[in-house]
């Protein structure tokens, strides 16, 4: 029989919990080309901005052990684009998407939400909260909690009822717990995480920073294990909230890894640079690890990790519940 892989994102159910992660999909079209993207549960953009932006000099990435650096610096056509051209093509093609939105200052963000609010398709939004706040010297939102509440309020007040509001959360903080709880108390629906946390290369040839920014974000299978502590901790304190769980997913077993900890949502990204199937088969190698542990639903092993011996399996109404 079939593992039931539905799962869900608030109230929004998906059919399935591998996703695209922000800024690994494109516009989504990219993709499209190796397989139907309507067989996954969501397609998360990159994150808009309001205005075009060119994005950092290049060298932008570079390889690390077991991972990548990045330092692309939110390129992208800016909203006007996105809503004419590239969220219409998803929406004509019934592709289930989560736009991630960036910005510089709260009013930006919420102007970014409002033009969203009436536009078809939008499945959520993931607020990236890892953008330097230039009203305060630049410190990054995600490191504070109650700069990352403030994003979010306003997201969640001018955004539909119907639509759920995502924290995307950083590593980079010293308590991801406490950023988590402010978020989810200033209106997050859901929680994804982690972003990238920050990392550098030096090229010992030059003798340089690999990447012209100097710093940029780490991605790939050296960051799992910290994507798991985070999910865990913040699963652990918060378990009533919807957890889109990523960070070096590259097999289903990663994936499974996750959703034991506590995710219900997995994103996909750093491996579709270098295999465009790799949404698919995450899947595939999901549900086929859920269904030789003898699950038929894929509820059923969301945050099993936490639950004690012999403790009894919890449904999505335990999770209404308790977050009532």
């Amino acid at each position: 029989m079939p593992v039931d892989m539905r799962t869900y994102l608030g109230h929004v159910e998906l059919a399935n919990p591998v996703v695209t992660a922000a800024g690994c999909a494109g516009s989504g079209s990219e993709l499209a080309q190796f397989f139907d993207l309507g067989r996954i549960g969501a397609v998360t953009t990159r994150s808009i901005t309001m205005a075009p932006r060119a994005g950092r000099p290049t060298p932008r990435m570079a390889e690390t052990p077991s991972g990548l650096l990045n330092a692309v610096g939110l390129q992208g056509p800016g909203v006007d684009a996105f809503l004419a051209r590239e969220l219409p093509w998803l929406a004509q093609r019934n592709v289930r998407t989560v736009v991630s939105i960036g910005g510089g200052t709260v009013a930006e963000y919420t102007a970014l939400a409002r033009r969203l609010n009436d536009a078809p398709g939008v499945t959520a939004v993931e607020v990236n909260l890892s953008c330097p706040n230039i009203e305060d010297r630049g410190r990054v939102f995600a490191r504070d909690g109650g700069a990352s509440a403030e994003v979010i309020a306003s997201v969640r007040a001018v955004m539909r009822y119907d639509v759920p509001v995502v924290a995307k959360l950083s590593p980079d903080t010293a308590d991801i717990v406490s950023v988590a709880r402010a978020c989810v108390d200033g209106g997050a629906d859901a929680l994804s995480m982690i972003n990238n946390p920050l990392g550098m290369s030096i090229d010992t040839e030059t003798m340089l920073p690999a990447l012209a920014a100097g710093t940029g974000g780490l991605s790939g299978p050296a960051i799992r294990p910290l994507a798991v502590r985070c999910v865990w901790q913040v699963r652990t304190a918060l378990p009533g909230v919807p957890i889109i769980g990523m960070g070096g997913v590259l097999t289903g077993r990663d994936a499974f890894e996750l959703i034991l900890a506590g995710a219900c949502v997995v994103a996909v990204g750093t491996a579709l640079f270098h295999d465009p199937y790799a949404c698919t088969r995450v899947l595939r190698e999901l549900e086929e690890l859920v269904a030789a542990r003898g699950y038929q639903r894929l509820a059923d092993v969301i945050g099993l990790a936490h639950r004690p011996p012999g403790a009894a399996a919890r449904h999505r109404t335990d999770f209404e519940e308790s977050s009532l």
